[in-house]
């Protein structure tokens, strides 16, 4: 029996539309296609190839390529993202160890530490890359800390940012540049150290 000739284009919709989870199945292909190609040399047609899928498919499901990026970022800094969570675990007298311990969790934790590897890295690479990444983490980490704030609007957003930067660019150096001493340091003396500055920024004088 002679098989049907497949036409170009679009692949057939049983191929579209198999199984649960497609969202998430692109997604993992678009950032393990920008871990690797950075995001630069990525394109959505690989990311399409990697995950089965037509090209349309992933336009549909999020649009342009720096789209992808944008829902890549935040599904691998969703576990981060929950930091602001800590505000609301107890007194604020404690919130700066609280959020600096729970940080450093999840970027010491290995399944978490992956995707987030990937896609800073990629950020870092591109400035396009670079403003999906600081648009993020503006909207919904430095945001939602400032709501918390007992303090007026301006003030609690600068303080937030000051707390955020403290932990993010802490991290930087010892998960991504990994500059010595301090991606071999103890990590209860990095929480130690740093727990008192990050409290100081968001409730200090």
């Amino acid at each position: 029996m002679t098989e049907p000739v497949r036409r170009r284009g679009r692949p057939p919709r049983a191929r579209q539309d198999a199984g649960p989870g497609m969202r998430e199945r692109i997604l993992d292909a678009a950032r393990e296609d920008f871990a690797e190609r950075g995001y630069d040399k990525a394109s959505v047609r690989g990311i399409a190839k990697a995950a089965g899928v037509d090209s349309a498919l992933v336009h549909h499901y999020f649009g342009t390529k720096e789209q992808v990026f944008a829902a890549a970022i935040e599904v691998a800094l969703a576990p981060a993202l929950k930091a602001p969570d800590a505000l609301e675990d107890g007194p604020l007298e404690g919130v700066g160890e609280r959020m600096t311990r729970f940080f450093f969790g999840v970027w010491e934790a290995p399944a978490t530490r992956a995707p987030l590897l990937a896609i800073v890295r990629s950020a870092l690479n591109n400035e396009v890359a670079a403003g999906v990444f600081r648009k993020l983490v503006a909207t919904q980490l430095l945001a939602r800390i400032a709501q918390r704030l007992d303090l007026p609007e301006g003030e609690a957003e600068l303080r937030a940012s000051l707390a955020a930067a403290q932990l993010v660019g802490t991290a930087m150096i010892r998960y991504v540049v990994r500059a010595e001493p301090l991606a071999s340091a103890d990590l209860e003396w990095i929480i130690g150290r740093l727990a008192p500055v990050v409290q100081g920024h968001l409730t200090g004088p």
